[in-house]
């Protein structure tokens, strides 16, 4: 009699508890997307609102011109000041509003038919990364030119508002130093360093807790 009653207690428990299981796995998300971990920032770059100048001196006078990002992110770790992702910037789209000269960087300086990309690697940030509102840091990391890889330190302003960042930075590229062609001539001296000031705006992705 305990036998039977001990069979019976044990098929109704199971028939119940199948079902609660079920209802309770259901209720779980279903292929949820991948968060960064809590101390992780990601900066997504948005290309049709960001920007990159560009100033070269000369002894003639300074030349201005642009170039166009193609996708980019940034992955800071707020505890360690780890950074990871890459920013990549349309070589092709370098402009100064001059054709002849435009052709003469692209085909002879910058050669970008061949070398289409230039792009940034972060590789770890210096400075206090904030939760929200504005500060400033130094981000080290791989600068990529012409083919070449370059050891590079960029200082960046940074605006945190709710999902969405801004940035600037200002540094100088020695482009001629790095193996470039200098596009100079014996009438036109060039500076060996031309002067590169970026605008960044994007979203962001799991803000640091305060």
């Amino acid at each position: 009699m305990n036998w039977s009653r001990s069979r019976l207690m044990a098929v109704f428990y199971s028939l119940v508890a199948a079902p609660v299981a079920v209802v309770a796995l259901s209720a779980l998300p279903q292929h949820a997307a991948p968060q960064p971990p809590p101390n992780e920032i990601v900066l997504g770059i948005d290309p049709a609102q960001s920007k990159v100048h560009w100033t070269l001196e000369s002894t003639v006078h300074a030349v201005h011109g642009s170039f166009a990002f193609k996708k980019g992110n940034l992955q800071l770790e707020t505890s360690t000041g780890k950074a990871s992702g890459e920013i990549i910037v349309d070589a092709a789209s370098g402009s100064s509003g001059n054709d002849g000269r435009d052709r003469k960087m692209h085909k002879d300086v910058l050669e970008s038919g061949k070398y289409t990309e230039v792009i940034f690697r972060p590789a770890r940030v210096e400075g206090k990364i904030a939760s929200q509102g504005v500060f400033t840091v130094q981000v080290h990391g791989l600068f990529v030119l012409h083919g070449s890889g370059h050891e590079l330190t960029v200082p960046v302003q940074v605006e945190l508002a709710g999902d969405r960042w801004r940035g600037t930075a200002k540094f100088n590229v020695p482009f001629i130093d790095w193996g470039l062609k200098n596009p100079g001539n014996f009438f036109l001296r060039v500076n060996h360093s031309v002067e590169i000031e970026l605008e960044l705006k994007g979203s962001l992705q799991n803000p640091a807790a305060p």
